[in-house]
C-alpha cells in the first residue's frame, strides 16, 4: 500500500567538494563512481557505499550544499534505475538508505521547509522500502526520522500567522503524511509480534480519520490484512481486535468506506475467528457477526458458515432448518447446497439432510446439474443402508437417461463409482449376484457397440460374477466385449486365460500368457481395487500359475511361471517362481523313464541359472533369505548331477552351478568339502567328455578341465589349512586330472606335474601306472615321462614286503616296448643297455615266479623281442651285440611251457644257424680289415 514513487527532481552538477573528510571524500567517489558509469552490476559499489554510511551517522553535522546534491541526485539515480527494474528491492532499500543518511549528515540547525520536505520524503519511502524486505526494525529507524521531521515542519506551520487557508491546507497534507507512516509503524510492529505498539498507531491514525476521511477505506483494509496476518499466525485474540477495528472504521464514514462486499467479507472472518477460536464461548458472538455478514451482503459462503457455526454449537433442528431456508431463499449454488447437506450428514443431522437434499432437488428440478444432487441422494442412501430405496432411485435415473433426462459426464462418474464400489463389496462378501446386479446398473448407461476402456473394465468384473456363478457362458459373451473395446489390456487377457483354463483349452492359455508378458513392457493402469502395485502383470502371472495348478494344468502353469520370470523386476518373486517351476520338474522326473528324465535334467539346468543370475545380483534379499535361497538351489543342483552318470556334461553342468550357488552361502568347513566335489566332479567330467570327443573338439574341455582344477587347488588349499585330512585322496585326484589334460594339451608344465605326483606321500603305484598310461593316451605322447612313472612304479612294488610279480612284469613289459628300437636309425648303445636291465628284470620275475605261473604269451613275446633285436643288429654288422641278444632270446626258451619243445627245436636250430653267420661274418670281416 504504498504511495506512487516521487523523486527530487533537482539537478545539481557533480562538481569537486572541498573542506570534507576523508570519510565523505571517499563515499563522494563512490556515489561519483555509481552516477557516472554505465555498471553491469552494482551491488559492490552499493554495498561499499551502505557499510561505509553507518560511520557517517555518528559523524558531526556538516553544512555542506554540494553533500546535499550527492545525496539527491543519489536519490533521483535509484528512482530512475526503478523504474527500469534494474535494481532489485534490497539493494533500492540500501541506495535510499544511504542517500537519507547522506541528507540527515548534512542537516542544518534550522533546517527550511523544502529540506525538512525533502527529509519526510526520502525517510518515509527508504522505510517502507525497508519493510517490503522484511526489514522491520531498519525500517523503524526511518519511520521515527520521518515523523520526527514532520512534527518539525508542523511546529513551522502552525508559527506562521499569515495565510490561514494556506497553513490549513498544508497542515492537512502533513496529517496525510503522518497518517501514512503511523500506518507504516503499525504495519512493522505487527510484523514483530508488537500488538500493543500496533494499536497505539493505529489508535492515532484512526484518531486523524474525521480531519481526513479518504484514508478510511485504507485504514480498514490495513486493519484487515492485520487480521489476517494474526489468523494466519493463530492469534485469535489479536485477530478479533483487528477485524473488528477493521469493521469499526468502515462505519465510520460509508461515503469512503470498501463497501459491504468488503464488510461482509471482514465480519465472515470474524465469526469464523469465532469459530474456530472457542465455538461454543463465543457462540453469540460467531452468530452475531456471520448475521451481519449476510445482511450486509447475502452470499453463500455467509449462509454455509452459519449452518456451521449452528451445527457446531448443537443448534436445534428448527433453528438450523431456518438457516437452510435462508439458503433456499438466497438461490445460492447447487454445488454449495450439496456441500451443506454432507456437512448435516457428517454432524448426524440425516433427517435434516434429506429434507433438505429434496427441498434443493425441488429447487434444481430444471437444472442440467440436478443429476449431481439425484446422485448423492444414492450415496446418502446407500451409506444409511437403504438399498432397496437406492435402487429404485438408480432406476429412476436409468429410466430418465433414455428418456431424455441425461446425467452430466461429471455426475455419471460419480455414480459409476457409486455402482462399482457397491458392487466391489458385494463380490469381496461373496455375494456374487448382488455384485452382478450393480455392475449390470452401471452397464446400462453405455450405449451398444460403445468403445470405452472403462466398459472393459465392466465387462471384466461381469465376467468374475459370472464365473463365480458357474455361467460359463455369459462369462465368454463378458470377456468377448472387454476384448472388443480393449484387447491390449493385461487384465483383459487375463480374463481370457481363466476362461481357457477352465475350459481346458492349453493353446489359448499359453496366448494369453505370452499376451500378458508382452503388454507388462507398458504402463499398467490400475484395475478397480487389485493389483495396483507396479508389478501388476507379474502378479497376474503368478495368479495365472495359481489358477493353472489349482486346475491340474501343470504344463500351463509352467509356461506361466517362465514368463513370470521373464517379465518381473522383482528378484525375490522370480526366486519363488523358479522353486516352484524346480519342484514341478522334479515331480515329473521322480515318475519317468531314463530317456523322459534326460529330458526333464534339461529342462530344470536353465531354471537353476536363472536362479545364479538373480541371486548373483544386488538384490533387496536380505543375508539370510539369500543363504537360506542359495542352500536350496545349491542342493537341488548337486542331486541333479548325481542322476546324470551316464551324461557327463549334464553332470558337469549341474556340479559347477552347486559350486556356484555355494559361492553365495557363508563359506565353512562342510561347505568348502562341498565345493571341492562339486569342483573335482567337474574337472573328471569335463576329462570324460574330452575323451568322447573329435580331437579338434578337446582343447575347449581340457582347458576347462583345468580351469576347474586350478579353483579346486584353491578350495583344497583354504581346507587343509583348517585341519587334517589323513586319508583323502584329493592330492591324487588333482594331479592325475592336471596330468591328463596338460599332456593331451601337450603343455611342458605337464613334467612339474609328475614331479608332484613323485613327492606326495605314500604314492600309490597305481597311480604311477595310470600316469604312465596318461603320458602315451593320444593325442598325449610323453615316452620319457612314461618310463619314468614306470622305473618309479616298478621300484616301489620291488620294495613291498611281497611283490605283486603280475604287475611287474607288466611295467617291464612296458618299459621294453617303449624303449626297444624300432628302426635302425634307433640303435644306440646306451638303449640296448637300458632294455638289457630290462630284460634282466623281467628274467629275475620269471625266476621268482612259480612255475605254469608266468604268462607262457608273455615269455613268447619276450623271446621275439629279443631275438629280432639280435636280428637287427646283425643286420648292422654288430656281430657281438647280435649274438648277445640271439643268447638273451634263447635263455627264455627254457621258461616256455607246452611250446617249449616245438621252439627248442626251432631256436636251437636258428641259434646254430646264427652262430655260424656269425662266425663267418667275423672271419670276412678279419680278412676286409
Amino acid at each position: 500500500m504504498e504511495t506512487r514513487e516521487e523523486g527530487c527532481n533537482v539537478t545539481f552538477g557533480v562538481d569537486k567538494l572541498v573542506r570534507r573528510s576523508p570519510l565523505q571524500r571517499n563515499n563522494s567517489g563512490l556515489i561519483e563512481n555509481l552516477l557516472q558509469k554505465q555498471l553491469a552490476d552494482y551491488d559492490e559499489v552499493i554495498e561499499k557505499l551502505f557499510s561505509e554510511v553507518y560511520r557517517l551517522e555518528d559523524s558531526p553535522k556538516v553544512s555542506d550544499p554540494q553533500f546535499e546534491e550527492c545525496a539527491i541526485q543519489l536519490w533521483n539515480w535509484a528512482v530512475t534505475k526503478n523504474v527500469g527494474s534494474t535494481l532489485n528491492k534490497n539493494q533500492k532499500a540500501k541506495v535510499r538508505h544511504v542517500a537519507c543518511i547522506l541528507l540527515s549528515c548534512c542537516e542544518p540547525d534550522n533546517p527550511t521547509e523544502g529540506i525538512l520536505r525533502k527529509q519526510i520524503l526520502m525517510a518515509s519511502k527508504t522505510g517502507r522500502t525497508w519493510l517490503d524486505c522484511k526489514n522491520s526494525q531498519m525500517a523503524d529507524h526511518f519511520l521515527r526520522l520521518a515523523v520526527k521531521s514532520l512534527e518539525t515542519l508542523y511546529n513551522i506551520l502552525t508559527s506562521r500567522g499569515d495565510g490561514a487557508a494556506d497553513i490549513t491546507s498544508t497542515k492537512v497534507d502533513v496529517e496525510k503524511d503522518l497518517l501514512r507512516i503511523l500506518s507504516f509503524q503499525a504495519e512493522s510492529a505487527i510484523s514483530q509480534g508488537n500488538n500493543h505498539d500496533a494499536v497505539v498507531h493505529m489508535q492515532r491514525c484512526k484518531d486523524m480519520l474525521l480531519r481526513l476521511p479518504k484514508d478510511t477505506a485504507y485504514l480498514s483494509l490495513l486493519c484487515y490484512n492485520f487480521g489476517i496476518d494474526t489468523y494466519s499466525m493463530r492469534k485469535f485474540e489479536d485477530c478479533v481486535l483487528w477485524l473488528s477495528q477493521s469493521y469499526d472504521i468502515g462505519k465510520m464514514n460509508v461515503k469512503y468506506a470498501p463497501g459491504p462486499d468488503f464488510q461482509a467479507k471482514v465480519l465472515r472472518l470474524l465469526a469464523t475467528v469465532y469459530f474456530e477460536w472457542d465455538c461454543q464461548r463465543f457462540q453469540e458472538k460467531a452468530l452475531n457477526a456471520v448475521n451481519l455478514a449476510n445482511k450486509e451482503l447475502p452470499s453463500a459462503s455467509g449462509l454455509y458458515l452459519k449452518i456451521k457455526i449452528l451445527l457446531r454449537c448443537q443448534a436445534s433442528d428448527d433453528h438450523v432448518r431456518g438457516g437452510l431456508g435462508q439458503m433456499l431463499e438466497s438461490e445460492v449454488p447447487l454445488e454449495v447446497c450439496l456441500s451443506t447437506v454432507k456437512l448435516l450428514m457428517s454432524e448426524d443431522r440425516e433427517v435434516l439432510a434429506f429434507e433438505y437434499l429434496k427441498h434443493v432437488c425441488q429447487s434444481f428440478e430444471t437444472s442440467p446439474d440436478l443429476g449431481s444432487a439425484l446422485v448423492l441422494n444414492i450415496e446418502l442412501l446407500l451409506q444409511r443402508g437403504k438399498e432397496l430405496l437406492g435402487k429404485q432411485k438408480i432406476e429412476d435415473i436409468i429410466s430418465g437417461h433414455y428418456t431424455g433426462k441425461q446425467l452430466t459426464p461429471k455426475a455419471l462418474t460419480s455414480l459409476h463409482v457409486i455402482l462399482w464400489d457397491k458392487a466391489a463389496k458385494h463380490f469381496e462378501a461373496k455375494n456374487y449376484l448382488e455384485a452382478l446386479q450393480w455392475y449390470n446398473y452401471s452397464l446400462s448407461f453405455f450405449k451398444a457397440g460403445e468403445m470405452e476402456p472403462n466398459l472393459a473394465k465392466l465387462q471384466r468384473n461381469r465376467a468374475s460374477c459370472f464365473l463365480q456363478l458357474k455361467q460359463m457362458e455369459k462369462a465368454k459373451e463378458a470377456v468377448k466385449e472387454a476384448e472388443r473395446c480393449d484387447p491390449d489390456n493385461i487384465f483383459t487377457q487375463f480374463s481370457v486365460y481363466k476362461i481357457a483354463v477352465l475350459e481346458n483349452n492349453v493353446e489359448k492359455a499359453t496366448e494369453a500368457v505370452h499376451a500378458i508378458g508382452r503388454l507388462s513392457r507398458c504402463p499398467v493402469a490400475h484395475e478397480d481395487k487389485l493389483l495396483v502395485t507396479e508389478n501388476a502383470a507379474s502378479n497376474l502371472l503368478s495368479l495365472a500359475a495359481q489358477m493353472a495348478l489349482e486346475n491340474e494344468q501343470q504344463e500351463t502353469a509352467m509356461k506361466a511361471l517362465e514368463s513370470l520370470c521373464e517379465h518381473s523386476k522383482d528378484g525375490a518373486q522370480v526366486l519363488t517362481a523358479l522353486r516352484c517351476l524346480v519342484r514341478l520338474v522334479l515331480s515329473t522326473l521322480e515318475k519317468s523313464s531314463d530317456e523322459t528324465r534326460n529330458v526333464g535334467l534339461d529342462t530344470l539346468l536353465p531354471y537353476l541359472k536363472l536362479a545364479l543370475r538373480n541371486l548373483s545380483h544386488q538384490s533387496p534379499l536380505s543375508v539370510e533369505q539369500r543363504t537360506d535361497e542359495a542352500n536350496w538351489f545349491r542342493k537341488i543342483a548337486w542331486n541333479s548331477a548325481l542322476q546324470c552318470e551316464a551324461c557327463p556334461d549334464r553332470m558337469r553342468d549341474f556340479f559347477v552351478l552347486s559350486y556356484q550357488f555355494s559361492q553365495l552361502c557363508p563359506q565353512d568347513r562342510t561347505l568348502l568339502i562341498g565345493q571341492k566335489t562339486c569342483l573335482l566332479m567337474a574337472a573328471a567330467a569335463s576329462l570324460e567328455l574330452c575323451r568322447k570327443s573329435p580331437h579338434s573338439e578337446q582343447t575347449e574341455e581340457l582347458t576347462q578341465a583345468l580351469e576347474y582344477i586350478q579353483i579346486c587347488w584353491e578350495v583344497w588349499k583354504t581346507l587343509k589349512a583348517s585341519g587334517s585330512f589323513p586319508m583323502d585322496p584329493t592330492d591324487t585326484l588333482l594331479l592325475l586330472y592336471e596330468f591328463e589334460a596338460r599332456a593331451k594339451l601337450n603343455d611342458p608344465k605337464v613334467e612339474t606335474v609328475l614331479e608332484s605326483v613323485l613327492e606326495l606321500e605314500n604314492v600309490e603305484t597305481k597311480v604311477l601306472e595310470i600316469i604312465a598310461a596318461l603320458s602315451m593316451e593320444p593325442p598325449a605322447h610323453f615316452p620319457v615321462l612314461c618310463k619314468k612313472a614306470l622305473r618309479v612304479a616298478l621300484s616301489l612294488h620291488k620294495k613291498q614286503p611281497q611283490a605283486d610279480l603280475d604287475r611287474c612284469s607288466k611295467c617291464v613289459h612296458s618299459l621294453i616296448k617303449l624303449s626297444l628300437p624300432s628302426g635302425v636309425s634307433e640303435v644306440e648303445a646306451h638303449v640296448l643297455d637300458e632294455v638289457w636291465g630290462y630284460y634282466e628284470e623281467a628274467l629275475s620275475i620269471i625266476a621268482a615266479t612259480k612255475s605254469d605261473d608266468f604268462p607262457e604269451s608273455e615269455t613268447l613275446w619276450l623271446l621275439t623281442r629279443a631275438w629280432n633285436t639280435g636280428i637287427l643288429l646283425y643286420s648292422l654288422a654288430q656281430y657281438p651285440e647280435a649274438e648277445k641278444w640271439c643268447g638273451l632270446a634263447m635263455s627264455f626258451v627254457c621258461h616256455l611251457g607246452s611250446m617249449k619243445e616245438s621252439y627248442e627245436t626251432q631256436m636251437s636250430g636258428l641259434y646254430s644257424e646264427v652262430l655260424d653267420r656269425l662266425d663267418k661274418a667275423k672271419t670276412n670281416f678279419i680278412t676286409e680289415e
